[in-house]
Parts: structure tokens; sequence; C-alpha cells
């Protein structure tokens, strides 16, 4: 394929720095915009964060291998309008992939302002830039990073790209309400878009506190694994190595203008499962339960049929392959950390 210039709003993060280093990987030539404050250096400055050193180690890491893949990074605020809309139009790229956001559901219902700042402001300011430039060249391609969280609860055992969606909390309202929005755009400037709803992601260099991650990170500490409700509710885990090949598979197909995909490892495991693989990689692990959130959703299998069928997406990580890595790489990292 023609390698494309790819402009990672929010690139710096667990999705964008894994995903930067695989498009360099596969001939394109990806840019990162991003003012490392959410999930990122800036936001572990204070010396009282628990695991400080732990986090640290690990975002020092993700800018290591970007430096080491040749990969530009832009220290700006997405939020910034003049900033940003310089930026994209000094790189004239071909795709723009919008990851900014505070990628943590408790995060958002908790902050609302600050999530929404973040999520909209930085969206609205990206796809104005795209008006901009229309009737002067071909818009880019954007690429807009929604979530699971827009189903709200699972109806059935599996969703669709076409179930309707009824988000419960801030984070899943105002990711669903990003696509409708890129939807709109769509429709007034034929902007080519693609909307990506990924699902319980895990793996190398994540600090956002998701499920699996918070796991192993007790796990290696001995302190207790705690598991919200009675271990039974379903999680499409998926391997961040599975999300990028499918990302790729998105931009080099011209299939994909136009369409909403799920890109997920395609079948659920329960949260109980994901800890009895824990079991098998550490000594004595002790499970405390405890209630569940009336915000959290009860979800499944997030349907992958049409990303295989449009783009060829494969994916090749089930929790019994990919968590195991995981759970490697993190008690690495760990050991050096104690050194």
């Amino acid at each position: 394929m023609k390698s494309k210039k790819i402009a990672l709003i929010g690139g710096a993060g667990f999705i964008g720095h894994n995903l930067a280093i695989s498009l360099k990987e596969y001939g394109h030539n990806p840019i990162i915009i991003d003012n490392l404050a959410v999930n990122n250096i800036l936001s572990f400055t204070d010396i009282d964060i628990k695991n400080r050193n732990l986090y640290w180690g690990i975002l020092n890491e993700r800018i290591e291998l970007l430096h080491n893949n040749g990969i530009e990074i832009n220290v700006e605020d997405a939020r910034d309008y003049n900033a940003l809309s310089m930026l994209l139009k000094e790189a004239d790229p071909d795709v723009i992939i919008q990851l900014a956001a505070v990628s943590h559901a408790n995060k958002s219902n908790k902050d609302p302002h600050t999530t929404f700042d973040h999520t909209l402001r930085t969206l609205e300011n990206a796809l104005d830039y795209c008006i901009d430039k229309k009737g002067k060249c071909n818009s880019p391609h954007f690429i807009y990073f929604s979530s699971s969280m827009v189903y709200g609860h699972f109806l059935t055992d599996q969703v669709t790209e076409n179930t309707q969606c009824n988000p419960l909390g801030i984070y899943g309202t105002l990711k669903y309400s990003g696509e409708l929005i890129v939807k709109a755009y769509s429709r007034v400037f034929n902007l080519p878009y693609t909307i990506i709803r990924p699902s319980s992601l895990y793996g190398e260099r994540c600090v956002s506190r998701r499920v699996g991650q918070i796991f192993i990170e007790n796990a290696v500490q001995q302190l207790d694994i705690e598991i919200t409700g009675d271990g039974q509710d379903k999680l499409d885990f998926t391997y961040i190595e599975d999300l990028t090949q499918g990302i790729i598979l998105t931009i080099e197909n011209e299939g994909a203008i136009n369409e909403t995909f799920n890109l997920t490892y395609g079948e659920a495991h329960t949260i109980g499962e994901l800890a009895e693989i824990l079991k098998d990689h550490f000594d004595d692990i002790n499970i405390k339960y405890i209630p569940k959130d009336n915000l959290t959703p009860d979800r499944g299998t997030l349907n992958v049929d049409k990303a295989r069928k449009i783009l060829g997406y494969k994916p090749q990580n089930s929790i019994e392959i990919g968590y195991p890595k995981y759970i490697q790489w993190y008690k690495q990292v760990w050991d050096e950390i104690k050194k």
C-alpha cells in the first residue's frame, strides 16, 4: 500500500503509541500530537501517587520507543484550536485519528467538565481543520475512536454495529455524542470517516487502571484482587496488538469509509476467567468481591463479523494467549523498578 501521513491526536497514550509504532512498521508515516497530560507524564508528577515510579518507568518507555522508531511527537494541547490547526496544516495528513479523551468511565463520571473538554472540544477542533481544508484538496480520512460503552447494557449475548446505543454514564454518552457529531460533519461537509468501537483493551505500557492492569499490579505487590460483582460479568477482552492490526486494515481499505466497526477479539469472557489466568502466574492470590457500580453496564461479546468481511480482520490473541504475554511483560517491568 502507498505510505500515508497519519496524524494521531492524543497519540502518546496507551492506544496511540502502540498504534504509531505498528503504523511505522507497516511503512506509514505517523506523527503524534499530545499534551502528555491525560493518563500521561504530566498527570503523575505528584510524588504521593501510589506506584509513581512504576508509572513513570512505563511512560518513559513509551517515549523512548517512539523516539527509537523515528516517530515525531508534538507536545501540544489539542484543545487549543490555533495550535492544533497549525500543526495539522503543516503535517497535511492523509488520515487523522482522533484518540484524545479521558479514557476511563469512573474518572469521567467524577469529573465531567474535564472529560467534555478533552473529548468533544478536541474533536471539534480536529473536525474544523478538515472543513478548512475542504475545497483546497481532498479531505483526510477521519478515524474516530469511540467505545463499547456506547451500547450501555447488552440486552443480548452479542451486539452488532446496528444495535441501538443507550449509554449509561458520562463517558459512554460523550463517546456516542462524538459519533453523532462525526456523522453530521460527514453529511454536511462530505467528510470521509470511520468510527471504531473497541472493548476492554489490555497490553503493554497501559497506565489507565483498566481491570487487566489492576489485577497484575496488585498481584506483583501481593495485594488482594478485587472483583466487582460476583465475577460472572463478561467483557470482550481485546489485546492491543489485535486492535492496532485492525486499525491498519481500516486505513488501507477503502471499504472502511463511512462505516462503524466493532474492533475487539469478538468473544467475551468473565472477569472470573481472567482472574483464573492470573492465578496460573502468581502464588497465593486472594480474591475479594465488592459491590458493582450501578453505572457499569452489563456487557458481553461485540460481534466483529462486519470487520472480518469488509476489512479481513483476524484477531489472534484470546485472553489465554494475550493476557499471559501481558503478565510476563509486567513482571519484568516490576523487577526492574524494584532494582
